[in-house]
C-alpha cells in the first residue's frame, strides 16, 4: 500500500476521532436525562431541551463552518472548533443555573459542529468516488462511536460525580481530539478525481439536492425520538436501571457503526446512494411499527424493537450525507454539507420538546408513532429515479 493511500486513512481517522470526541458533549447528554432532571429539578421536556441545547448552536453555525472549510481546509476548523467546544463544556460544568448551562452548551454546539462538515470534506477530498461509500460509512462511525463511548461512560460518571463530572469528561475528550486534529491533519497531496471541477452555478439548481435534504429532515424525527427518549422509556416504562439502559444504547451504537459501513460498501458496489437508502427506510418502518405496538402494550417486544430502531433509523445517514456532497461538488461541498446538517438540526431542535410534550400527554408509543409517520412520508421524497437517470447519462 502506497504512503499516500495509507495517509488518507490516517486523515479520515483524525476526522473520525474529532467528531467522535465532540459527540460526547454535543449528543451524549440525552443518555443522562434522568440525572439532568434530578440535578436541576426540571420536567422531562425541559431536561430534553438542556440535553439537546448544543443543537441550538449547531443550527446557527454549520453553514459558516462549511464556508470556512471550503476556504481554509479542515485542519484549522477542527482544531479551533472542537477546542472551543472543550472550553465551553468545561465552563458548563461550573454553571449552576439551568439556563446558563443551556447557553454554554449552545455555544459548545456552535464551536464543535465544525467536526461535522470537516469530516465529510475529508472523504470528498481524499477518496475517489468508488471508495467514498465505505469511507463515508467509516466517517459516520464517528457519531456512533462517540455515542457508544457516551453510553458506557456518561451514566456511571453521572451517578458517581453528577452532571458537573459529565461535562468535565466531555470537555477533556474534546480537547484531546482537537489537539490531535490541529497537529496532524494535512492537505491532500493531489487533486481527487473531479476535485478541481467547479459546479456550473449554484448546486441548488438540482432538484435532487433539495430532495436529499428533505429526506434527511424527515428521517431525523424517528432518530431524535428514539435517541433522545429511548433511555427514559426503558427507565419509566420497563423499570430498567439508568446505567443498564445507557449500556443497551451503547451496544446499539456499536451495531449502528457496523451497519453504516456496510451500507456504504453496498452503495459503492451498486454505484447508487438513494436506492439503498430507500430499502433501509423500509426496514426502519417495520421496526418502528413493531416498536409502537410493543411500547403501547408494554411488552418485551418494545425493548427489542427500541434497540433495533436505534440501529436502523441512523443506518442511512451516511448515504444521504454523501449524496449531498457529491451533488454539490468539491468546490461547494462544505457549504452544502453545512446546509444539510442545518436542516437535520433544525428538525431535531423542533422535535425534541414536541416529542417530550407528546410523551407527557399520551405516552412513549405516540412519539414513536410520529417518527413512524415521518419515515413513511419520506419514501416518495427519496430521489431514487433522479439518481439512476444521472448514472445512466
Amino acid at each position: 500500500m502506497s504512503a499516500p493511500h495509507r495517509r488518507r486513512w490516517l486523515m479520515l481517522a483524525l476526522g473520525v476521532n474529532a467528531h467522535a470526541g465532540v459527540t460526547l458533549g454535543l449528543a451524549g447528554l440525552p443518555l443522562v436525562i434522568p440525572d439532568i432532571q434530578r440535578h436541576f429539578g426540571v420536567s422531562l421536556p425541559v431536561a430534553g431541551i438542556i440535553a439537546n441545547a448544543p443543537g441550538i448552536g449547531i443550527l446557527l453555525a454549520l453553514v459558516a463552518w462549511g464556508a470556512l472549510a471550503d476556504r481554509y481546509g479542515e485542519r484549522l476548523i477542527l482544531g479551533l472548533g472542537v477546542g472551543g467546544a472543550a472550553l465551553l463544556l468545561a465552563a458548563a460544568s461550573f454553571a449552576g443555573n439551568a439556563w446558563a448551562v443551556v447557553a454554554l452548551l449552545a455555544g459548545a454546539g456552535a464551536a464543535g459542529c465544525a467536526a461535522m462538515v470537516g469530516g465529510g470534506r475529508i472523504v470528498l477530498r481524499w477518496f475517489e468516488p468508488p471508495e467514498r461509500g465505505v469511507a463515508m460509512g467509516v466517517r459516520q462511525v464517528s457519531y456512533t462511536l462517540g455515542m457508544a463511548v457516551a453510553g458506557f461512560t456518561l451514566p456511571p460518571v453521572a451517578r458517581a460525580y453528577g452532571i458537573s463530572g459529565v461535562m468535565l469528561v466531555c470537555a477533556g475528550v474534546s480537547l484531546l481530539a482537537a489537539v490531535l486534529a490541529g497537529v496532524f491533519l494535512a492537505e491532500p497531496p493531489h487533486a481527487v478525481a473531479g476535485a478541481a471541477r467547479k459546479p456550473a452555478g449554484s448546486p441548488y439548481r438540482q432538484p435532487a439536492l433539495w430532495r436529499v435534504h428533505a429526506t434527511s429532515g424527515l428521517h431525523v424525527v424517528p432518530q431524535v425520538v428514539v435517541g433522545t427518549y429511548g433511555v427514559a422509556c426503558l427507565v419509566e416504562v420497563y423499570g430498567w436501571d439508568g446505567v443498564a439502559a445507557g449500556q443497551l444504547f451503547a451496544g446499539a451504537a456499536v451495531a449502528g457503526a457496523a451497519t453504516r459501513v456496510a451500507a456504504g460498501r453496498w452503495s459503492d458496489v451498486t454505484g447508487l446512494r438513494m436506492a439503498p437508502l430507500r430499502l433501509l427506510t423500509l426496514t426502519a418502518l417495520a421496526a418502528l411499527g413493531l416498536l409502537v405496538l410493543g411500547t403501547y402494550a408494554g411488552s418485551g417486544l418494545g425493548v427489542a424493537m427500541l434497540a433495533l430502531a436505534a440501529v436502523i433509523t441512523v443506518a442511512g445517514n451516511g448515504l444521504a450525507y454523501l449524496a449531498a456532497g457529491e451533488l454539490a461538488g468539491p468546490a461547494a461541498a462544505g457549504r452544502v454539507l453545512g446546509v444539510h446538517n442545518t436542516v437535520q438540526n433544525t428538525v431535531a431542535l423542533a422535535v425534541t420538546p414536541l416529542a417530550g410534550l407528546l410523551i407527557t400527554q399520551s405516552g412513549y408509543w405516540a412519539a414513536f408513532a410520529a417518527g413512524l409517520a415521518c419515515a413513511l412520508v419520506s419514501l416518495p421524497v427519496i430521489p431514487v429515479r433522479d439518481e439512476r437517470a444521472t448514472r445512466a447519462s
